[in-house]
């Protein structure tokens, strides 16, 4: 079964999830590629790897479960201090503790197949890498100047609506989700798509070696494809409430989507 919405859907944006849409969404993106890019470009798939711990600000969705704790019942003593004022007793609870994690996130490499250079890197965005002073954006950050002063073309893929953007704020107005390409050649000017939630999620295009045409991306059809083969329907509940939450504007239009569709 497809998702309801007509383009990105903001369920499947929850942190519980997402790993495993982000890990779909890059396999699935790699294939196409592949096999309209053969045999002149080879595109693998990458890794950036960094350590996270409990201090890591994004280490909430990293681990989504970190700061659940198992209480136990609470209880007071009939005890009280000189002045005959009663003391409680500190509850004790069950916590998780993150130690130095190693996390991986991957990224599509498009490869010359005969020398072996790097054309093109191609970034699908987590919630760490969106999350001021997260160990993850500092890692992405680093990755990202290090392709942007270089000659590699750089294609990000924004589909989550939380966090902060690495796009100006002017360039985002219009926009819940973004794709920006940033030609080697043509630095510091970039192409920028800007998504609403109400829209399709649109072709794209892939850019590789001068003199070789633009790779095109359907990123619609590449979302459609992986909602249905994960079966994303199954564990998705309509009638809650997405987490990242919506905005006003958003959560109204949705409610009325979902009831057209019959899902509220």
């Amino acid at each position: 079964m497809p998702s309801p919405f007509p383009g990105m859907d903001p369920f499947v944006e929850n942190p519980r999830l997402w790993p495993n849409v982000h890990h779909r969404l890059i396999t699935a993106i790699g294939d196409r590629l592949s096999s309209q890019l053969r045999p002149r470009y080879y595109v693998g798939i990458e890794e950036r790897a960094y350590l996270t711990d409990s201090d890591d600000p994004a280490a909430e969705v990293i681990v989504p479960d970190l700061q659940l704790v198992e209480p136990h019942t609470t209880w007071s003593s009939n005890d009280s201090d000189e002045g005959g004022i009663a003391v409680d007793v500190a509850e004790r609870i069950i916590t998780t503790t993150l130690i130095d994690t190693e996390i991986r996130e991957p990224r599509l490499e498009i490869l010359d197949a005969q020398s072996r250079a790097v054309i093109t890197v191609i970034e699908v965005l987590s919630p760490s890498n969106k999350i001021k002073g997260a160990y993850g954006r500092e890692s992405y950050i680093r990755k990202r100047e290090e392709v942007l002063n270089s000659k590699t073309h750089l294609v990000e893929i924004d589909l989550l609506r939380s966090g902060s953007s690495f796009l100006p704020k002017l360039k985002r107005r219009g926009g819940d989700y973004f794709v920006h390409v940033s030609r080697a050649g043509q630095r510091p000017k970039g192409e920028l798509w800007r998504i609403r939630l109400n829209q399709r999620l649109p072709p794209i295009v892939i850019p590789l070696k001068a003199g070789d045409d633009d790779a095109q991306l359907d990123l619609q059809e590449v979302f459609t494809s992986v909602y249905e083969h994960a079966g994303f329907d199954l564990i998705v509940n309509y009638r809650d409430t997405p987490d990242p939450p919506l905005s006003a504007e958003q959560a109204d239009w949705t409610d009325q989507w979902l009831t057209k569709k019959g899902l509220r």
